[in-house]
């Protein structure tokens, strides 16, 4: 077996261990974050700095490589840490919204942000989340989080935005 594919299911085991340890399945005081900038505020809700879990589910972008759809082992554990959280609040449904830079034909990045979208759809319903709860959209380049043309610019764009 695979050691990456071993690694990630421990991974993955711990984290619904950890998650399904607590008897409470309460939504975690956490502010929607999707329109936010990246920055480190971010990791703050209400001036407190978060726990692990926490700050994974106050990020709520996922990013992605130039031309890429695969998730970097960084932004796997943001998806886990929603699968996770979605796993124990089974009545939210969840939105994938796919999203590239402006890089690309129109037709491409329609393409590729879904293709991106359905990376994370798949992470989550391997994690157990059921296909009802979920919704997949792509905007391709038509949504940028960033105006500038340049790398910084173009890495913001390249996402997946999680929104429940």
């Amino acid at each position: 077996m695979d050691k990456k594919f071993l690694l990630a299911i421990l991974g993955i085991s711990a984290l619904f261990l950890t998650a399904c340890g607590g008897s409470e399945a309460t939504k975690p005081d956490v502010e929607d974050k999707s329109v936010g900038t990246g920055t480190s505020a971010d990791t703050e809700v209400s001036g407190k700095p978060l726990d692990a879990r926490g700050d994974l589910l106050d990020k709520r972008r996922v990013y992605f490589a130039y031309d890429s759809s695969a998730v970097d082992e960084e932004n796997r554990a943001i998806v886990e840490a929603h699968a996770a959280y979605l796993a124990a609040n089974k009545n939210i449904k969840v939105v994938f919204e796919g999203h590239a830079d402006e890089r690309g034909s129109r037709e491409y990045n329609l393409a590729l942000g879904e293709r991106r979208a359905q990376a994370v759809e798949r992470m989550v319903r391997v994690l157990g989340l059921s296909a009802d709860r979920i919704k997949t959209v792509s905007y391709g380049e038509e949504k940028p989080v960033a105006m500038d043309h340049n790398d910084a610019a173009w890495a913001l764009n390249r996402r997946v935005e999680i929104i429940y």
